[in-house]
């Protein structure tokens, strides 16, 4: 008869969500898990076997949960600039519910972690090439004014989730101002905030009027 694992899994899983941000890829170790989960060493290798393949799981989860809303969103029947703004509020909330996650994971991979650098290589593309196609949507319609993909690309990445990042890590080693540190959760993270950036981004990547005409009398 098989045990039954009593979430036993999911309590690990949860340990490793609570540590990584703290840890890294890198310092995460498969004791301090289990000690997290208050779990038996032995049943950490029973469920996931490896180090590896529990930090593989970990993030995938965590990913494919925010993929799932953002591809939910881009299929919506609306107009490309519409789904445009609703995929980037995704992954702005995503950005900055996860901030200290991210950031270790980017910190992991520059210092050649491999776990964190295949994490960025299979998922970065995948959220990125659904906004570029939106993107391409969005001029195809003269929506958007025409420039490269990438440079409205990074435009919109500086715009929302840049503020996030570089934001708390400049914060979190104390190195912004009083000031910005006060009101850092208000005026940046929150939902209000984030919607703002959004709005302000894609008014100044849409194509007015006058700018269409132009490009017509040409």
């Amino acid at each position: 008869m098989t045990r039954p694992s009593r979430n036993i899994d999911e309590l690990l899983l949860q340990a490793g969500r609570e540590l990584l941000p703290e840890t890294g890829c890198r310092g995460l170790s498969v004791r301090r898990v289990a000690e997290q989960a208050g779990v038996n060493l032995g049943m950490f290798h029973y469920h996931f076997k490896t180090r590896e393949n529990f930090i593989r799981t970990l993030l995938q989860q965590l990913y494919d949960g925010m993929f799932s809303r953002l591809s939910l969103q881009a299929e919506r029947h609306q107009p490309p600039i519409e789904a445009l703004r609703s995929v980037v509020g995704v992954i702005g909330r995503f950005a900055r519910d996860n901030r200290r996650l991210l950031l270790r994971i980017v910190a992991d991979a520059l210092g050649g972690d491999a776990l964190a650098a295949e994490f960025l290589r299979t998922n970065l593309p995948r959220h990125v090439g659904v906004v570029v196609r939106l993107l391409r949507a969005g001029q195809a319609q003269d929506a958007l004014r025409p420039m490269p993909l990438s440079q409205a690309l990074s435009f919109l990445v500086a715009s929302v989730a840049a503020p996030i990042l570089v934001g708390t890590a400049i914060v979190s080693r104390g190195l912004a101002p009083a000031g910005l540190v006060l009101n850092f959760e208000a005026e940046v993270l929150s939902d209000a905030a984030i919607d703002q950036r959004i709005d302000m981004a894609l008014h100044a990547l849409s194509a007015d009027r006058g700018e269409r005409n132009s490009e017509v009398s040409l």
